[in-house]
């Protein structure tokens, strides 16, 4: 788990104190320290690139935020688009069409469409899409996701690879799918797949990287079709916890590409992280504005919710938290930290052990770089929170707090209720 410098039981972050982050911005509010995203980048990208050509590809549904885009795409970062919409967002923050790779799911032939007028490069999840793209655009550049039967994740909603969930194309039909592809006209470049999120150990990369060459092959040998790219998708972990390791890319990287080197004809790789990237770069701050003590309970009523960060509520996800002004105090007293959402299940932590609470205290939920403001919503209708940048001491809205004009955006009232 990431280490924060602190001065006088103030927690750092990019040179600027927590506390006067939460005073000037508000809270809840997410805070970015773009040194560490280079960081992160640089750090995957080149126990890799050292290795053998790796293209590393930003999974930007962990977090489209547009500036930390800009920031990947400065570092020489690609973007694994889901939707349409990260395909134009990635666009936004200056990615050409051909540093992005889409890889939908239920693909609909209007989005296929857009697509292709924006020159993104297109991942065919089933054969009914390629057949309908052919329609579309044939000889259109692609490569294909097949589902590897391998899959690991930290929880089963997040597992993608195993036989049973609805992604990519079942490995045992991959090869007459590539035949099908060039029966169509389509030069197909590449072979994907993708394990599931969260992944804190080699071996399930190990063993997918072993199933993937032995499909590469033998499309190679029974179509004649040598591919260039074996994209692995994405899924690495960090360690939420402080008592978790990092995962060891070094280690991730001998692996992968020494058997890619000696097994097969594959030349380049390509990675699609995303929480590996983002997570550990940023944290959510949150001011305390109760304290409950009930005979069951003691509560810390916060302003940030499920509606905030909804990954403990609906994964059961662990994520440490601290409190800014009294950081690196000893745990005195066990706390559920809860929020304002009208529901029993909006909780950041349970029985969680802090420093005495008091009301104003600024808590710092650590490692919401990933699916933290992605996932957020505006139930109950509250906006969203603002998102910070911060930077050698300097800090910049990079998006702002939504407000009730907001919410209200693009809603009517039919003129036959007004009278």
């Amino acid at each position: 788990m990431r280490q924060f410098q602190s001065e006088n039981e103030q927690m750092i972050i990019g040179g600027m104190k927590a506390t006067d982050l939460a005073d000037r911005f508000g809270t809840p509010i997410y805070v970015t320290e773009e040194d560490r995203l280079r960081e992160n980048f640089r750090r995957i990208y080149d126990a890799f690139n050292k290795r053998m050509p790796t293209r590393i590809h930003f999974a930007c549904k962990a977090n489209a935020n547009l500036a930390i885009m800009r920031v990947l795409e400065q570092e020489g970062s690609c973007i694994d688009a889901v939707s349409l919409g990260e395909a134009e967002l990635a666009l936004k923050a200056g990615y050409s069409p051909d540093r992005i790779l889409y890889t939908g799911t239920s693909v609909s032939n209007e989005e296929m469409r857009q697509l292709v007028q924006r020159k993104v490069p297109i991942n065919i999840d089933s054969p009914s899409q390629l057949r309908r793209l052919a329609q579309i655009a044939p000889g259109y550049r692609i490569s294909m996701r097949v589902n590897p039967d391998v899959g690991a994740g930290h929880h089963q909603h997040v597992v993608t690879g195993k036989k049973t969930t609805k992604f990519g194309i079942p490995k045992g039909a991959i090869v007459n799918a590539y035949a099908e592809a060039l029966a169509l006209g389509f030069k197909p470049y590449g072979l994907h797949c993708h394990i599931g999120a969260g992944v804190q150990e080699v071996g399930p990369f190990i063993e997918v990287t072993d199933v993937m060459i032995e499909i590469a092959n033998e499309v190679r040998d029974v179509l004649g079709l040598k591919l260039e790219v074996l994209d692995l998708g994405g899924g690495i972990g960090i360690p939420y916890k402080p008592s978790e390791h990092e995962m060891d890319v070094d280690l991730l990287a001998d692996a992968i590409t020494s058997r890619v080197k000696e097994h097969s004809s594959i030349r380049t790789l390509a990675l699609e992280p995303g929480r590996y990237l983002v997570c550990d770069s940023t944290v959510l701050l949150a001011r305390v504005h109760d304290i409950k003590d009930t005979p069951d309970k003691r509560f810390a009523g916060t302003d940030a919710g499920f509606n905030t960060l909804i990954r403990p509520a609906f994964y059961g996800s662990y994520h440490h938290i601290a409190v800014a002004n009294k950081f690196g105090r000893e745990p005195e007293l066990t706390y559920d930290v809860v929020g304002p959402i009208c529901e029993s299940g909006d909780f950041i932590a349970k029985d969680r052990k802090l420093p005495r609470l008091a009301e104003g205290d600024v808590l710092v939920v650590y490692d919401t770089g990933a699916y933290g403001y992605a996932m957020s919503s505006t139930y109950n209708s509250r906006g969203r929170p603002a998102e910070v940048l911060v930077h050698d001491g300097q800090a910049q809205v990079v998006r702002e707090a939504e407000t009730v004009d907001d919410l209200a955006r693009g809603q009517k009232i039919p003129s036959r209720l007004m009278l």
